[in-house]
């Protein structure tokens, strides 16, 4: 049964939106009608249609989740996805009803999220087209489910990371910048007026804060320039390759960049494994997850000389950038024929170094923020204070 968009207006002179199931559009504004509304506009839901049936990613989480646990009850799809939809709102009951429609008119369910790829990527719909076929596709979406809130949690743990320092920066920026520019010239005024001889570091804080001052009329907009400059050309896929590059060269950011996509393609690797995918096809699926294309390239090369029959451990040493603990522990699955299961602990291990690397980040980031900000301001306070210093001993 498809799934209609509707509007329509209430009694009370409220328009009121939602999606509701009809077998034509006739029937669905009949439906309308008997709930005692009036019909303004009915529309078949289409796959992205931009009726905001794009789900976020910890939304795409709570759906998986719902999926798994209901078709591991044992009900039938149909059901499965009606129960969902039924408990769901929004975005979330719109790709549940369209999903239902689908399946409803023969469809498999991977070909069904197949109509929403901006929601449901090629990863997930290989894993549970697989799921599917091997009749496992309760198992297979318990297992999309842990893979995708594992992502989600490392996502929010880099963010965390990352956004205690940025902060303190970007506030200790403006905090400077307001007394290089109005604190400054008002208390070092007077001393400059009184003709007072001034120590260098007044001079160089004065020097500073007139700069700021004669040049904070262009020096704005010069700033807002480089950065729309740095926005346009941040997705320019050369601009993109060079920062990559460059970023694997950065001794402990390097260190994080690895153990980051590292951990995420053997962990999409063990998943897509235990979903009975073909290996050669996961590595491809695994490869798409990597964000740094330096080492996605090299990934892609690991494939190749896979395809050709040399051991996945051995062409992942080859790469150099591949952790060497996670290698050895790929070794041991192949020779004992348990990869899945070694890819997944070479994954776990992977994020506890991501968690550790990313405590030593914070660890450092933090304290050298504060310290340099820290510094500033004792600069400035000094050159405000030795004048003051100097005018009490010439009183004495």
């Amino acid at each position: 049964m498809p799934a209609f968009h509707y509007q329509a207006l209430s009694a009370g002179n409220r328009t009121e939106k939602g999606v509701l199931q009809a077998d034509t559009p006739r029937a669905a504004r009949a439906a309308l009608r008997d709930r005692g509304l009036t019909p303004l506009k009915v529309a078949l839901v289409e796959a992205d249609s931009g009726h905001g049936t794009r789900l976020s990613a910890t939304a795409r989480v709570l759906l998986t989740r719902q999926l798994a646990t209901l078709f591991s009850a044992g009900l039938p799809l149909d059901e499965v996805l009606a129960a969902t939809a039924e408990g769901a709102d929004g975005a979330m009951r719109t790709i549940t009803l369209a999903l239902r429609a689908r399946v409803m008119e023969g469809s498999s369910l991977a070909l069904a999220l197949a109509e929403f790829p901006a929601t449901f990527p090629p990863l997930y719909r290989a894993s549970v087209a697989a799921g599917e076929q091997a009749g496992r596709l309760g198992v297979v979406l318990s297992q999309l489910a842990a893979h995708l809130e594992s992502r989600d949690a490392m996502r929010r743990r880099v963010i965390a990371a990352l956004a205690y320092p940025v902060l303190l920066l970007f506030f200790a920026l403006l905090v400077v910048s307001g007394l290089m520019l109005y604190v400054v010239p008002e208390v070092t005024g007077v001393f400059v007026r009184n003709g007072q001889s001034l120590p260098w570091a007044t001079r160089t804080l004065l020097a500073i804060s007139a700069g700021l001052q004669s040049s904070v009329w262009w020096l704005l907009p010069a700033i807002l320039a480089v950065f729309a400059g740095l926005v346009a050309s941040w997705r320019r896929p050369a601009f993109i390759r060079w920062r990559h590059r460059r970023w694997l060269r950065i001794p402990l950011l390097s260190r994080l960049l690895i153990a980051l996509d590292s951990a995420r393609y053997a962990r999409t690797l063990a998943m897509l494994g235990a979903s009975a995918v073909p290996l050669l096809d996961a590595m491809s699926l695994a490869n798409a997850t990597v964000a740094n294309l330096e080492l996605r390239d090299a990934l892609a090369q690991v494939a190749a000389r896979v395809r050709e029959g040399v051991p996945l451990a051995q062409a992942l040493t080859g790469t150099g950038w591949f952790p060497p603990l996670a290698v050895r522990l790929i070794a041991s699955g192949e020779r004992a024929g348990r990869l899945d299961a070694m890819l997944d602990e070479a994954a776990t291990q992977l994020e506890r170094e991501l968690d550790m690397v990313l405590s030593v980040l914070m660890a450092a980031l933090g304290p050298v923020v504060i310290v340099l900000v820290g510094g500033l301001v004792l600069f400035i306070v000094l050159a405000i204070l030795l004048p003051i210093f100097q005018l009490n001993q010439l009183v004495r």
